[in-house]
């Protein structure tokens, strides 16, 4: 068997909304097909994968290095030692071939996407789910049957208003969503205190309430803010400072008792590894968002995780950004303590498969091959025009 061609397409995913640090207006996303000479059900498998929200398409970065490589690449050195199916990690080795350690950045973003396509054809070669086949490989054969999931939105937007906030509030809840996000920092603390006790007369405790910062204050302002957030007792407190500022990070763990999230925006095993060394983050408490698709794949992401576990972090800890099908598999398959949601936004990349229902903030996985694509007609249409 081989890879037969590899294809790029960048799609805007632009809007007006806006956090407290970037606006969307001008975001793109990256959606690559590995296009295998595998046939299944009479069609050839092809696997797709794109980057999460938040960071642009990686297109110029897949055509100069990283895609030239795979198609240069002899084809049994793409494969398993028994020919049946690729290999994940030889193709993440062929993709890293005279890349530096270090400086990880966008890079991580390009090889994460090619490492979700690589993974969908392998479950689909397989003829499993890829949740399945995760927990096949990793956990015993132990999946989970349902995730845990948030409703993520809340942004700033041109407009809106405390009742048009609370209106999105309620159209989560009325989808069966418990827990939601939303986003502060990109205004003042009075303002941002009166939207969340607006989001709170929806949502009720603040235990169904999670803030995100998105890598915003300094010390002295996330002071400020976690004193004024302390009473709510929130769902967490999320990145607060810059991601890689881990003394930010610790002093905050002795000033909030509450839990704080962050990791959405590290990008290796070392990275993340840091935090847990250096970030003060509290096992107990704290919730790490590591997103596989932004950070070099699930090949570097079960690194990550044997690392967790090494410093005696449960995977339930883990609930990765992103609100991706990637990230749902490996939740369900890997036993991770659940995954984004963006139920309105970043279409048609994200959401999750459709007829399934989210209850209670739970959903269930489609039995479908692969990530589960092809149960999700929307994003279906456009990988499809892609592929053929």
């Amino acid at each position: 068997m081989r890879i037969v061609d590899i294809r790029e397409k960048t799609f805007p995913i632009a809007s007006a909304i806006r956090n407290a640090y970037i606006d969307f207006s001008t975001m793109t996303c990256s959606l690559v097909a590995v296009v295998t000479d595998v046939v299944r059900d009479g069609r050839r498998v092809v696997g797709y994968g794109f980057n999460s929200n938040g960071r642009y398409s990686p297109g110029a970065l897949l055509h100069d290095r990283f895609l030239p490589r795979l198609r240069d690449a002899a084809p049994e050195t793409l494969i398993t030692d028994d020919g049946n199916n690729l290999d994940p990690f030889k193709i993440w080795r062929t993709l890293m071939t005279n890349e530096k350690p270090g400086g990880h950045g966008e890079r991580s973003v390009a090889v994460g996407v090619v490492d979700m396509a690589v993974w969908d054809a392998v479950a689909k070669i397989e003829g499993k789910p890829l949740w399945r086949l995760l927990a096949d490989r990793y956990r015993g054969g132990e999946a989970d049957d349902r995730v845990f999931v948030y409703a993520a939105g809340g942004y700033y937007y041109p407009g809106k208003d405390d009742e048009k906030l609370k209106d999105e509030m309620r159209s989560y809840r009325d989808r069966g969503y418990r827990v939601v996000k939303m986003k502060i920092g990109g205004a003042p603390l009075p303002e941002d205190l009166r939207r969340i006790e607006a989001v709170l007369s929806v949502v009720g405790d603040g235990a169904n309430l999670a803030v995100d910062v998105n890598g915003r204050f300094d010390l002295e302002t996330a002071i400020a803010y976690a004193k004024a957030l302390e009473p709510y007792g929130l769902f967490w407190y999320e990145e607060i400072g810059d991601p890689l500022d881990f003394g930010l990070q610790a002093a905050m763990a002795q000033v909030y008792k509450h839990p704080m999230a962050t990791g959405e925006n590290l990008f290796s095993m070392q990275d993340a590894r840091n935090l847990i060394r250096h970030g003060g983050m509290r096992p107990d408490r704290d919730w790490l968002q590591f997103d596989c698709a932004l950070s070099y794949g699930l090949v570097e992401y079960l690194r990550t995780l044997a690392m967790l576990k090494d410093h005696g972090w449960s995977w339930r800890r883990c609930v990765p950004h992103g609100g991706h099908q990637l990230s749902l598999n490996i939740a369900a398959g890997l036993g991770l303590g659940g995954n984004e949601s963006y139920p309105d936004l970043f279409k048609p990349f994200g959401g999750f498969a459709d007829g399934y229902a989210v209850e209670d903030s739970w959903v269930r996985l489609p039995d479908t091959p692969g990530i589960g694509f092809e149960a999700k007609a929307d994003v279906l249409t456009v990988m499809r025009e892609l592929a053929e």
